[in-house]
Formats: C-alpha cells, sequence, structure tokens
C-alpha cells in the first residue's frame, strides 16, 4: 500500500501553533538516540513508534531496537523493504510501505511512557540547486517538530497508529489498546496554544551544538566544493587549451568551457591592445535565445569600461548596468540595451603587463547578478591560463616563420653554391682556354689570337660583375652605404641609364638592344634622391627588360607618372616575354632565375633585381612588377620622392654633375 499524505503535514493542521524547525541529520541521529538511551534507561514499559524511510537505515538500529523491544510489547517499526524487511510480528511490529509513500521522505519518532513523552517528525527537505555528491550524508536537511509536549507527541502517536491500521488491518486490536494506554488527551482541543513542556536541557544544548557544527560544516564544504569546480573548470581549461596550438582553436575553447562552467547568458573573448578604437568578435558562448554578437566591431575607445579596465588593470564587475554612471553615455547605453546586458564582467588578458585580449561575462535576464569574488578569481585564473597560451601559440607561430626563413636561407645558400659554382666556372674555364691557346700556339692567325683576347676580355667582365653585384647586394643590406640625396632631374638620369646600357651591350659584344623609347618629360619637377644609385636603379630594370626582348621586335619605354603630388613613378614597360602572375613577387627575391639557376637562356646572376629593391627601399620608396602572363609583356614600377624646394633653372653644371655620376655608376 502507498498512502501519500505527509504525516508531519497532517501534525501541524492538527497542531497550528507548532513551530516548524530545520535539522541536520547528524541532529536527528543525536537526538533519536537521545531519546532511546532514555527508553533503555528507564523502568516503564512506553509506546515507540520508529519510520527509518529505507531498510538501510533501519538495519543500523536493528539491534537497539530489539533490546528496546525488551521493555515493551508496544513498539512498531516502519521502512521501505530493499532487500529482506517485510511485515511481520516477532520481537516488535514491522510495518513495510512501498517505496514511493510519503514516508520514504519522513523520519519519525514517538515515545510515550508513564513519566516521559517526546516526538520528532521531519520531512526531508530537498536543494535542487545543489547536488548531493557535494555534501556529506550528515548534510541532509529535514524540517518538522521536536518536542516533549505530551499533548503533540499523543497527537503524532495518534496519526502514526491510523497510519500504521492501515497498513496493516490485523494489528487493529493492539493498535486499540495502545490508544487506550497511552493517548490519556486524545480528546484535547490542540488548535489553541498549549504551553510547551520544557525539554531536556542538555539535549538541547546538544543539538544547538551539532546544528551550528553542522552549518560550519555545510558552509565548508560549499566551500571545498567552490574550490573544486574552479580547479575542475581550469584543467579543463587548460587541458584543452593545450591540445592547441592555433589561436582560434584556443579561444573559441576557453570562450565556452567558461560560458557552461559559470552559466552565463553570454560570453566572448577577443584580441585587442590598449590603443585599439575597435575589436571585432569571433569567439562567442551563448545560453538560451540571447542576442548573438559574433561578427560585430566591438567598441572600446569609447567604452568607459574598457578604458577603466585598461587604466586599473584589474578586472570589473558592474552588477546592474541601470544603476552604474557609466552607461549614462549613448553609445554604452545603446549597446546595453541591444545585447541586453543587464551585469556585466571585464576580465583582462595579460601577459607581462601588456593587455592581449579582453573576456566579458554577460548575464542578460531581468534580474540582476552579484559578481561574487570566487567568480572572479576564476575568470581571472582562466584569462592567465588563456594569455600564456596565446603567447605560447603565436611563439610558436614565430618559430614556424623562423624555420620558413631558415629553410630560405638554405635555399638561398644552395643557390648561391650553384649559381656561383656556375658563373665562375664558366668564364673561368673560357679565360683559361683561350689563355693556353694564346700562349701554346705562336703561329695561331692574327684574326683568331683577337677573337680569343675578345672572348677572355668578355668573360672577364662577367666575372667582375658577378663579384661587384655581390659586393654591392652585401653592402646594401648591411648598411653601409653612404647615401647623398639631392635635387635630380629624372629626364637626365634616365638619359644616363639608357647610354649606360647601350654601351654595356656593346662592350660585351652581345646582340643588338630592342627599341628603347624615352617618354620621360625634360619639365617634370626635380626628385630627391641618390643620383649614382638612381641611375643603377633605371640601368638595371632596362637591362633586365632588354634581355627578356626580342632584339629585331622588342621595344622597353620608359614613362612617368604622378598619381601622389609627393612622388613620381618611373615604369619601364616591355612587350618581351613576360611573368607568370604568381611569381610578380618572387621576381625580386635574391638569385631568382624564373628558368632555374643552372639553365636559363638569359645571361645574369639574379641579384639585379634584388639589388633595385635595396636600392629603392631605401629612400623610402616602392617597387613591384606587372605582367599578364607568359608573352605578354611587363611592367616593373617604382617610386621616387618628389624634391620639395622649387626647381632650380637647368644649367650645364648640373647636366655635368648627373653624367659624372653616371660614369661611376658604370665603372661600378
Amino acid at each position: 500500500m502507498s498512502i501519500q499524505t505527509s504525516v508531519v503535514k497532517q501534525l501541524f493542521e492538527a497542531v497550528p501553533h507548532g513551530r516548524s524547525q530545520l535539522y541536520f541529520k547528524s541532529s536527528l541521529t543525536a537526538l533519536s538516540h537521545a531519546m532511546e538511551d532514555q527508553i533503555l534507561a528507564g523502568q516503564d514499559s512506553p509506546l515507540v513508534i520508529a519510520s527509518f524511510q529505507q531498510e538501510r537505515y533501519y538495519r543500523q538500529e536493528a539491534t537497539r531496537y530489539r533490546r528496546i523491544a525488551d521493555k515493551s510489547r508496544q513498539v512498531y517499526v516502519l521502512a521501505a523493504p530493499e532487500t529482506e524487511f517485510a511485515n511481520a510480528s516477532d520481537t516488535y511490529e514491522r510495518i513495510a510501505f512501498t517505496p514511493d509513500d510519503a514516508l520514504s521522505e519522513e523520519w519519525h519518532l514517538v515515545v510515550i511512557g508513564e513519566n516521559f513523552a517526546s516526538c520528532l517528525l521531519c520531512r526531508e527537505k530537498h536543494n535542487n540547486s545543489e547536488k548531493r555528491d557535494h555534501f556529506a550524508d550528515n548534510a541532509r536537511r529535514f524540517e518538522g517538530i521536536w518536542t516533549e509536549d505530551r499533548n503533540i507527541t499523543e497527537k503524532a502517536a495518534e496519526i502514526l497508529l491510523d497510519r500504521i491500521a492501515q497498513y496493516r488491518p490485523e494489528l487493529q486490536e493492539k493498535i486499540q489498546a495502545a490508544k487506550d494506554t497511552y493517548l490519556q488527551n486524545g480528546h484535547q482541543d490542540l488548535t489553541e496554544h498549549q504551553p510547551n513542556s520544557t525539554a531536556d536541557p542538555f539535549v538541547q544544548r546538544l543539538v544547538n551544538y551539532l546544528q551550528a557544527g553542522q552549518y560550519k560544516i555545510l558552509k565548508a564544504n560549499r566551500s571545498l566544493a567552490n574550490k573544486e569546480q574552479k580547479e575542475r573548470l581550469i584543467n579543463t581549461v587548460t587541458a584543452a587549451i593545450r591540445r592547441s596550438l592555433d589561436t582560434e582553436d584556443i579561444l573559441q575553447l576557453a570562450v565556452e568551457k567558461l560560458g557552461e562552467g559559470l552559466g552565463v547568458c553570454r560570453c566572448i573573448i577577443y584580441r585587442c591592445k590598449e590603443s585599439d578604437e575597435q575589436a571585432q568578435i569571433h569567439h562567442e558562448f551563448l545560453h538560451g535565445n540571447q542576442i548573438s554578437v559574433k561578427g560585430q566591431n566591438w567598441p572600446l575607445k569609447d567604452n568607459p569600461l574598457f578604458q577603466k579596465v585598461v587604466s586599473l588593470g584589474e578586472p570589473l564587475g558592474i552588477d546592474n548596468t541601470d544603476q552604474d554612471p557609466d552607461f549614462i553615455k549613448d553609445q554604452l547605453e545603446t549597446l546595453t540595451q541591444t545585447c541586453s546586458i543587464v551585469s556585466w564582467l571585464l576580465v583582462p588578458v595579460l601577459y607581462q603587463g601588456r593587455l592581449i585580449g579582453m573576456i566579458e561575462l554577460h548575464h542578460c535576464h531581468p534580474e540582476a547578478v552579484h559578481w561574487r569574488q570566487e567568480d572572479i578569481a576564476l575568470v581571472g585564473a582562466i584569462a592567465i591560463q588563456v594569455g600564456v597560451a596565446l603567447i605560447q601559440a603565436e611563439a610558436y607561430n614565430n618559430l614556424e616563420e623562423l624555420n620558413e626563413q631558415l629553410a630560405a636561407l638554405d635555399r638561398t645558400r644552395s643557390n648561391l653554391v650553384a649559381i656561383t659554382g656556375h658563373e665562375l666556372r664558366t668564364p673561368l674555364s673560357t679565360i683559361q682556354v683561350c689563355l693556353e691557346s694564346l700562349a701554346n700556339e705562336p703561329d695561331m692567325p692574327e684574326e683568331l689570337r683577337q677573337v680569343m683576347l675578345d672572348t677572355a676580355l668578355q668573360d672577364a667582365e662577367r666575372l667582375r660583375t658577378l663579384v661587384q653585384d655581390f659586393l654591392t647586394l652585401s653592402q646594401l643590406e648591411s648598411g653601409r652605404v653612404e647615401w647623398n640625396i639631392e635635387p635630380l632631374m629624372l629626364y637626365e638620369c634616365v638619359e644616363l641609364a639608357m647610354s649606360h646600357v647601350r654601351a654595356k651591350r656593346y662592350q660585351s659584344g652581345g646582340q643588338p638592344l630592342p627599341q628603347l623609347i624615352n617618354h620621360v618629360s625634360p619639365d617634370l619637377p626635380l626628385v630627391q634622391a641618390d643620383g649614382e644609385w638612381l641611375v643603377e636603379v633605371i640601368a638595371k630594370l632596362l637591362d633586365n627588360a632588354c634581355k627578356f626582348s626580342d632584339a629585331k621586335q622588342g621595344q622597353v619605354a620608359i614613362a612617368i607618372t604622378a598619381e601622389d603630388p609627393n612622388k613620381l613613378t618611373v615604369s619601364i614597360i616591355d612587350n618581351g616575354r613576360g611573368i607568370e602572375p604568381k611569381r610578380l613577387e618572387t621576381v625580386f627575391d635574391r638569385f631568382y632565375q624564373e628558368e632555374g639557376a643552372l639553365r636559363r637562356s638569359a645571361g645574369g646572376t639574379g641579384l639585379g633585381l634584388a639589388i633595385c629593391r635595396q636600392i629603392v627601399t631605401a629612400w623610402g620608396g616602392a617597387i613591384w612588377a606587372e605582367s599578364q602572363g607568359k608573352n605578354q609583356g611587363s611592367q616593373f614600377s617604382f617610386t621616387v620622392p618628389v624634391f620639395a624646394e622649387p626647381s632650380p633653372p637647368k644649367t650645364n653644371q648640373t647636366i655635368s654633375k648627373t653624367k659624372t655620376k653616371a660614369k661611376r655608376a658604370r665603372r661600378r
């Protein structure tokens, strides 16, 4: 049989002036033992009714109740069976009720003797907000009454005896005898307050002591549970972070674990610096139907909360945004209303005092929450882990970049060895053959002797150019060049560079040059650069364009554009071989040869464009290449700053000075 009516509720309905109290299990155990000890120490035969909830609790007290049964024939024990407990009448009456009965949630002990009466009726009180696993069994709480008032005790006994009669009707005669013997005030009106007899002072003090102690234990258990939650969350976040060195994965894992662990409505993490005006939200955790801010630009410069965190370097919690003075600001108030932020917590992610990110927690429910210090400390601990992980990930990424640079240096070294070996060995072999022929063949015809000499001289020039390019690039990269910046006429520099290219091609005895076209006007404003190096850049770009253009049908033009009033753009345009679009940046690398270092149809070391980039960068300019692809021609452009002062009149002295610099460039 299952009865859903609570005995405790029935008693308080019968005794409305009864005062309910909260008891811990440890207190109820002490009270029960005190009542049972009084039975065992006495000489009378009392009525004893005990309800144990479950059989396992009864088994702990079975021996004691066999001793109590030696004192009285009116002993009733109730429990929900789990193994062997069942209705029985032996040394005392055992009454079994179903596990879903109301008594399975209650703890009762009623004792009525000739000179002693006491009852303990309680119902277990569950707190759904707490997990039972976090608290000891003695921290279980019950709500009910403990009294030595005989009238209330007899009423409690009457309710329980009537309940027992329902469970076991065959005990009706014995139950009636118990009522006749022990319930002397059964018809007394208990709706009006009756003065309680004073409880045993020692027992009362014991209960108070146990109650106070249990509250302390409960508080300690809660503190331990919070610490355990904190450590578990930190360990979870740390373990999740350590599984990845990708910053995006780290931030997403942290925001999810933190949001779930603290049960907030929204958690966001974003990268930022003190000087940033705004940050874009890429990592967000949402609980419920909250508005997502992912992908939005989050204000920082005009956010007084962010600025306060930056200035203090500490977390900042706002319990209620409606009552905070910072939220009178229009933009922040709009942001709060749009995102439904009621309570706001900001925790900086720092590394060695430098701000690298921010963690924000938002409560969006109508009721504001108080940010506890332990919650703030927990988020702060996770922020430290996130900061360390981000720095480690950045260090790893930097290490990968360094490894790539080392690999590039290794490739450069390999190219250097290959190019140097090829470029040095080939002309040296030719020179050696020519000189040996001249030395060993005194009867060689004059025409052939001249050919041998010319060939040796050309290869000697080739070697000199290679060594000179190495030295020039080394000087530029090491910063050992002394720049002589002065106002120059760009037209004259272009003319001198073209003359330099023609003279070089003539001296080398090479193929004819493509058609060179100069579109540069003499009326251009003066530019500010080192004339010697400016001529060098133009000459190398012209030589490069001529090298990859057809000598008969090719054209190489030089043009000037002025899209920016502070600088001019010089462009060398050809209709030659062209460049694949994906190689437009690579062509400026050292030793770059599109056909490979050892199999190319055009001569050169592959250092010319790298030298040009170093020179142009030195005066603050930019250099780039453009091409539509193979056989589509190419265009190399670079910028040179305009001289700020008014252009001086053109004189023969200025032209002569520029020509002198060009001659020095040719000698180099």
